[in-house]
């Protein structure tokens, strides 16, 4: 199967099938982004540079401008996220390093991926299945914000803080009011995620967290609605929707 009809099969379309390497399908509201090989480092893969705008000839790719559009609807408009991988070849490239660089070949291996941006570069990351990006569990200190390498650019989170949090709010979420337990007996106690109210990927300094202000205890459903909007939403703006 050639590419574009793999990217057809997924009712996704782009302005180009020489030279586009990300598609939209805009029915389902679904960007999808090629990951070329050589741009992956473990989980984290770059799909976008401010870098890329210009190419080592200086000239405009013209891909740039379709792909900044389609992250700035994952970005604003709550598109999905998905990727795949393509396979690079330089083989069009001279002993300068100058020349078109081409697509080899690629994988049939569509996942959905959470967008993240550091600095002038936008990567994709897989979701962890057992807490969103902005959830508490890395044991530190009770200081929290700092950045820190693991398999991508995260940022500190402290259990002991998310124990002061559960002890005083208990394990209900506060928007919805599931409890985990009630439904799912013991395999549910004590389940719930924590959510920073100012995301710690805005803050981006260390800081000593207030764990009775600044979290609060959510289940995942309303987490991920809350980090769905560019601007994260007020657990009281999320209940309102609610009641709608």
């Amino acid at each position: 199967m050639s590419r574009q009809k793999y990217i057809e099969s997924q009712n996704a379309s782009c302005q180009n099938w020489r030279w586009s390497w990300s598609f939209i399908n805009e029915a389902e509201k679904t960007i999808i982004f090629g990951e070329f090989d050589n741009n992956i480092d473990g989980d984290k893969a770059l799909i976008l540079s401010e870098s890329w705008q210009r190419n080592a000839q200086g000239r405009k790719p013209p891909g740039y401008l379709e792909s900044r559009e389609h992250v700035r609807l994952v970005e604003e408009m709550g598109f999905t996220l998905k990727t795949f991988t393509l396979i690079y070849s330089d083989e069009n490239r001279g002993a300068d390093g100058l020349g078109r660089a081409t697509i080899k070949s690629f994988k049939e291996n569509i996942s959905v991926k959470y967008l993240i941006k550091e600095d002038k570069n936008w990567y994709a990351v897989p979701y962890d299945n057992t807490c969103l990006p902005e959830q508490i569990h890395e044991p530190k200190k009770f200081l929290e914000g700092a950045s820190t390498k693991v398999s991508i650019n995260a940022f500190e989170r402290d259990p002991k803080a998310r124990k002061v949090c559960l002890d005083y709010y208990g394990f209900q979420c506060r928007v919805c009011h599931f409890n985990f337990e009630n439904v799912y007996g013991a395999l549910g106690k004590d389940y719930i995620h924590v959510h920073h109210k100012i995301p710690l990927s805005q803050i981006k300094r260390e800081y000593e967290v207030d764990p009775i202000k600044d979290l609060i205890p959510v289940c995942p459903n309303c987490h991920a609605m809350l980090h769905r909007t560019q601007e994260v939403l007020s657990i009281e703006e999320l209940q309102k929707l609610l009641d709608m």
